[in-house]
């Protein structure tokens, strides 16, 4: 049962109050708005928390809206988002109360930009664990394409190196979802291509299993507060995280290093709210699952204990927000994802750190760049002047032989991934991802799904 507050719309009748008495309620009224879906227990909670503080003239209330004109910006000064991963006209409507100042968490911009792969690949960039972890083309041809959108697709795709890279225990997951949607373990090749052929036009991704003896799912709140609670992913659901602790002494090391990790994680991804989950191997923590911007708080889901710690620590976040509203957005990818220069190593730095040169090389590198200038210039020029020939523009200007090539393999039929024999064996899968497999690796062959 809900039990939370919903803005209350004012009785016809009711005197309007003048522009400097709605001025002066803005000043000192800041709304922290909650925008939820199905969930009920974390929603009350958090805006009665919230409430009963009494802090500085912040009030939380659940979002309600209609309709948004592009002209006016929401009433919120802070917008707690739990459901616009669902909802696209949330996920717009967040986005324009990021323009006008709101601070919405998470950020609605990074959140449409975020996918799985992607945050493995940043975690390894970063000296996080993560298991090896392969992306997989789209087993069925995604709408409005055809064996021709998949020209530039290996063909056939190189399944040994795939095998021999991740091995044949692992897991295919969706690249974007959550909540083990179309999540499915196989323990060898067999099974591997009975879930691969079901995943229709989904981009997938193929990871090691870490046969792990210890796993936890780690709570970060505010990139700073971290709750690292034991939990087993193999329970059904309302029985995964564990009530017993099973970490001792021993574990302190492994503890810290999970918590500056995940902290790690989330600060680089610039998400306020996450869970990071580790699969622990021989005292490696792999860092398995942090794309989870809307994280599972429910009371009865997460235990009495985590429960309170959870609201306690965002209802300090969303106060902490609203006292620092309004906050102008910064509209890059830079600031959404919390990088700075530290985050790589600058080119001024990589200048300072190259050994001085003596005049001898001075005057070598001079010439060939002197050279270089001359000969990019004429390219330049060439490249123009093909441009000129072609008002939409050429594909020559833009990669350099690339006409010829094109030609050529026309001419040949010779375009990678969309021979015509196999394209029309295989209709309606992706070119390159099934033809000639079966009889390569099993020896016998396998139906199209």
């Amino acid at each position: 049962m809900l039990s939370g507050v919903f803005p209350k719309k004012t009785p016809p009748g009711t005197p309007l109050k003048t522009p400097r008495e709605l001025e002066n309620r803005r000043k000192h009224m800041k709304k922290i708005g909650i925008l939820f879906g199905i969930e009920n227990s974390f929603p009350s909670a958090l805006a009665q928390r919230i409430n009963a503080r009494h802090a500085d003239g912040i009030r939380a209330e659940f979002v309600l809206t209609g309709a948004v004109r592009l002209d006016r910006g929401p009433r919120y000064a802070v917008i707690l988002d739990r459901i616009s991963h669902e909802i696209p006209f949330y996920r717009a409507f967040l986005m324009h109360a990021a323009l006008h100042g709101v601070a919405v968490i998470n950020n609605p911009f990074w959140q449409s930009a975020d996918n799985k792969f992607f945050n493995y690949a940043l975690a390894a960039q970063l000296g996080v664990a993560v298991p090896p972890t392969v992306l997989l083309p789209h087993k069925e041809h995604p709408g409005e394409t055809t064996a021709r959108s998949m020209r530039n697709l290996e063909f056939p795709l190189d399944w040994d190196g795939v095998f021999a890279y991740v091995g044949e225990h692992g897991f295919l997951k969706p690249m974007n979802g959550g909540g083990w949607r179309g999540v499915q373990q196989v323990h060898n090749r067999e099974e591997f291509f009975h879930a691969y052929d079901r995943s229709r036009d989904l981009c997938m991704i193929y990871q090691k299993a870490v046969p792990f003896t210890e796993y936890y799912r780690c709570f970060v709140v505010g990139q700073k507060n971290v709750r690292t609670m034991p939990y087993d992913p193999r329970r059904p659901r309302a029985g995964r995280y564990l009530s017993a602790d099973p970490r001792g002494a021993a574990s302190k090391k492994l503890l810290q290093r999970i918590e500056q990790d995940a902290l790690t994680l989330c600060r680089a991804l610039g998400y306020d709210l996450n869970t990071v989950e580790f699969a622990v191997e021989h005292g490696v923590p792999y860092a398995i699952d942090f794309m989870n911007p809307v994280p599972d708080a429910d009371l009865h889901s997460v235990g009495d204990a985590h429960f309170e710690w959870i609201v306690d620590r965002v209802a300090d976040l969303l106060i902490a927000k609203a006292r620092q509203a309004p906050q102008p957005p910064e509209l890059r990818w830079s600031a959404f994802m919390g990088a700075g220069p530290s985050a790589a190593r600058t080119p001024a730095a990589a200048k300072k750190a190259s050994p001085p040169k003596q005049p001898a090389q001075r005057a070598v590198a001079k010439a060939r760049t002197t050279r270089s200038k001359r000969t990019s210039k004429l390219a330049a020029e060439e490249e123009r002047a093909a441009a000129n020939d072609e008002p939409m523009g050429s594909i020559a200007a833009a990669v350099p032989g690339s006409d010829a090539l094109a030609e050529d393999a026309i001419e040949n039929a010779e375009l990678p991934g969309a021979e015509e024999p196999e394209v029309a064996a295989q209709p309606e899968t992706t070119a390159g991802t099934e033809f000639g497999r079966d009889q390569k690796i099993t020896g016998k062959t396998k139906g199209s799904i």
